[in-house]
């Protein structure tokens, strides 16, 4: 194994001669732009693994379970833009990714995972499983990796699928295959080089016209920016259109914090909406949305915006979406440019009546839910802890948000852009925020990432607090700790059912984080979260709150009848 490391290290991308395959494979990856690989090493995939980290410029990033290696690269990911890449072990190491691969292919995550497979060249292995059944059955690509002599060609093949098909690929490779020895005579062709090189795609100038003469007339408009939007840079495009045209500004859940500095922007439209927005969007008579898919969520299940005309902009405007017809019209093209040629068409003004002097103060003074509650001692509300944690953590912070109950509240975090706020909801899987933001955390590298997450959530694979001790990761978990799984405790109470078996009371975060030797505080009162910060240092160790909140609180949509 030592000499195969050390060809490696030696040998050069257009090759020379022979390499083993897994030596070739790991340059193949770096040629690839790959310089951070997420990991639980197994017998499988240990030589490439170790070929990888033997590269110059690699981080190598092992978890303790093969579920928080993919998620950790679904965070990378979300903090670079570029392909994230884990590995793991044939069969069991395999399965256990299910969640996280499917929770990749619902969001569009490009991933390349090196999957190990069972010995090609074996009759009978007891860690057989068909991975290609599998991986097919989470939304993603694979790839049977079975010649030797076309090994950097599915290299190759993976990363052009990941890319162009925003997709999770599995590069399934039976392990006896990776000692072989191949050809790298040739240079490797990065997939990068194969990708089609096109400008953004302007809209077709007779669909921006019937768009127009819709908008022109409308009286309360308001326009609905999603991730695509983001991508496009078409932010300040849409909100010059929505000056122009005096329409209010949302986003999807993705895209939050797109428009925070204008006094019309109501915020996340959707099930995760403020009062404020709720209202505005109750009273709406015509919804844009630019690049965004309007998917279950973002119209609250259908409810959102019941008498509005709706249009959708996209680069690939889907007719329905999510069981539901996405729009009433349809503009194919670049948000950006959609955004202007809009503008262009619209300069001597519209009918619209939305904005007013008293509504952009209830944006600003109206809290996004201020349903009473009473409090019990000792204990806080979440709403109350967002707020001190928007006004402590620094506006440049990376924030990785949780999924559950309390994820309504950190949703409403303000003034942070939305390349810096990291959300996996499309799936609703709860149990993989800890790992995305140690992948945020590892690119990052300094110490200014915090993520917001409930209990239930983080003591799901709480294993991994050692790993980001060990490897000198360095990020603040802020657990809201309501000791149980919220949802189900505020779904069963709406019905009238004895919630116990959703209650397990609150984990000792802080006696748990300092047994894997992190820093750690305790809150259960005003002011404690400032005091925490206070003593936190991006350059030492991480840190863990442990944040006592109350169950008497219920977001908007914990008030809603259960489905």
């Amino acid at each position: 194994m030592s000499g195969g490391v050390q060809h490696v290290i030696a040998g050069a991308v257009d090759g020379a001669g022979e390499q083993p395959v897994y030596a070739a494979l790991a340059e193949a990856f770096v040629a690839e732009g790959v310089d951070h690989h997420f990991l639980l090493m197994g017998h499988g995939q240990m030589l490439w693994a170790i070929a990888m980290d033997k590269l110059p410029g690699m981080r190598s990033i092992d978890a303790r379970h093969e579920h928080c290696a993919v998620a950790e690269a679904i965070g990378y990911h979300f903090a670079t833009g570029k392909v994230g890449v884990a590995s793991v072990t044939c069969g069991p190491g395999f399965t256990q990714t299910m969640t996280a691969l499917t929770s990749a292919a619902q969001a569009r995550v490009p991933l390349v995972i090196l999957a190990a497979d069972s010995p090609l060249n074996q009759r009978w292995y007891n860690q057989s499983v068909d991975q290609a059944a599998l991986a097919r059955a989470t939304g993603s690509h694979f790839i049977a990796a079975h010649s030797p002599a076309l090994m950097r060609d599915y290299v190759q093949e993976a990363f052009y699928t990941a890319h162009f098909e925003r997709r999770p690929v599995v590069l399934s490779i039976p392990y006896d295959l990776l000692k072989l020895s191949i050809s790298t005579q040739k240079p490797y062709i990065p997939s990068t080089t194969l990708l089609p090189q096109v400008g953004p795609m302007p809209p077709n100038p007779a669909d921006i016209d019937r768009l127009a003469e819709r908008l022109r007339t409308a009286q309360r408009p308001i326009l609905l920016a999603g991730r695509g939007a983001v991508r496009s840079g078409a932010g300040p495009a849409i909100e010059a259109l929505a000056d122009t045209t005096g329409a209010l500004l949302a986003t999807s859940l993705p895209a939050r914090g797109l428009f925070d500095r204008s006094s019309f922007s109501v915020g996340v439209a959707g099930g995760f909406a403020s009062q404020v927005a709720v209202q505005c969007f109750a009273e709406a008579d015509m919804v844009v949305a630019i690049g965004a898919s309007l998917t279950h969520y973002t119209v609250d299940g259908g409810g959102l915006f019941p008498n509005a005309f709706t249009a959708q902009i996209d680069e690939n405007p889907l007719g329905m979406r999510h069981g539901r017809q996405a729009a009433d019209i349809y503009v194919r093209g670049d948000a950006a440019l959609a955004a202007q040629a809009l503008m262009d068409h619209l300069k001597g003004g519209t009918a619209a009546r939305f904005r007013s002097d008293e509504l952009a103060r209830r944006i600003v003074e109206t809290p996004p839910d201020a349903t009473p509650y009473e409090v019990e001692p000792g204990l806080l509300d979440p709403r109350e802890v967002v707020k001190e944690i928007d006004r402590v953590i620094p506006k440049d912070w990376d924030i990785v948000s949780g999924t559950g109950h309390s994820s309504y509240f950190y949703t409403h975090l303000r003034d942070r852009r939305p390349e810096q706020f990291h959300v996996l909801r499309e799936f609703g899987a709860i149990g993989s925020s800890l790992a995305m933001a140690i992948g945020v955390a590892a690119v990052r590298n300094n110490g200014k990432v915090l993520l917001l997450d409930g209990d239930g959530g983080l003591m799901m694979h709480i294993q991994e607090l050692e790993s980001i001790q060990r490897q000198g990761i360095r990020l603040v978990i802020c657990a809201l700790n309501d000791g149980g799984f919220g949802a189900e405790i505020h779904k069963l109470r709406k019905i009238g059912v004895d919630e116990k078996m959703a209650t397990f009371g609150r984990p000792d975060f802080a006696a748990i984080g300092k047994g894997f030797g992190l820093d750690v505080a305790t809150v259960d009162g005003p002011g404690q979260i400032e005091r925490a910060f206070a003593q936190y240092d991006p350059e030492g160790r991480s840190a863990i709150w442990d944040v006592h909140i109350s169950t008497r609180v219920s977001s908007p949509r914990g008030r809603k009848q259960p489905n």
